[in-house]
């Protein structure tokens, strides 16, 4: 019990450094989340209390209120901090691939599969839905290599379906920070053994990327494709 404890006590101050962190990242883009956040919190309790008083039982909607405000705090401020890191990651190249590796269980991804000496990209995740072809970059270019990616997934997981998404905010496009729910909201095709037997199809194929170290999460913006690799 004791080695438990001191486990727990010592993982405390890593959340509480990371919500700092988090906090601090968030306020660069969004001045007033301090703001809101409390006054979320303030409302709420104040509501609870007001309403305990009335009923004459401030002591337990006090309680209450305190709880459900610490819950709305937290809410508000964990949707405020994804807004901004989506405002952040915006616009660059690889962002979309960040998203995609935290879409959730069920779904493999393998960034870039496909790119130019422009930094436009293809994405891959293959999960119960089919294989879904993800591009960020200019719309006219990415065109070609989404056509040219879902030739070659046709010839290879000829039983999945595949579909194609161009992150931007233009007509047609899907956002950023909606890529994760649009991919979540794709029909379920296929059964557990067939996304297994899609991704091995996959693998054994390869990709013309496989060899190319990349960072996690967005690349940086001068990043150019090397003279001596691969492209499409």
């Amino acid at each position: 019990m004791a080695r438990k404890d001191q486990a727990e006590n010592s993982a405390n101050p890593g959340r509480l450094k990371q919500i700092a962190l988090t906090y601090k990242m968030t306020r660069r883009v969004d001045s007033k989340v301090g703001l809101v956040v409390a006054g979320v919190g303030i409302v709420t309790f104040g509501v609870f209390l007001a309403i305990g008083f009335l009923i004459d039982h401030p002591i337990y909607l006090g309680i209450l209120g305190f709880l459900l405000a610490f819950l709305a705090m937290a809410i508000v401020f964990g949707r405020r901090a994804e807004r901004a890191a989506f405002g952040q990651m915006e616009g660059q190249p690889g962002a979309a691939a960040a998203v995609l590796q935290n879409v959730g269980r069920g779904w493999t991804t393998t960034p870039a599969v496909a790119m130019n000496r422009n930094q436009d990209v293809v994405h891959r995740a293959v999960g119960r839905a089919g294989i879904v072809l993800v591009a960020e970059g200019n719309p006219n270019r990415v065109k070609t290599l989404l056509a040219a990616e879902k030739k070659r997934m046709a010839r290879v997981a000829v039983d999945a379906p595949v579909h194609d998404i161009i992150v931007g905010n233009e007509e047609g496009q899907v956002p950023l920070k909606k890529l994760r729910t649009t991919m979540t909201k794709l029909p379920r095709v296929l059964t557990g053994p067939q996304v297994t037997q899609t991704n091995d199809r996959l693998r054994a194929m390869g990709d013309l990327m496989s060899n190319m170290p990349l960072p996690k999460g967005p690349m940086p913006k001068g990043m150019r494709m090397p003279r001596g690799g691969k492209m499409r």
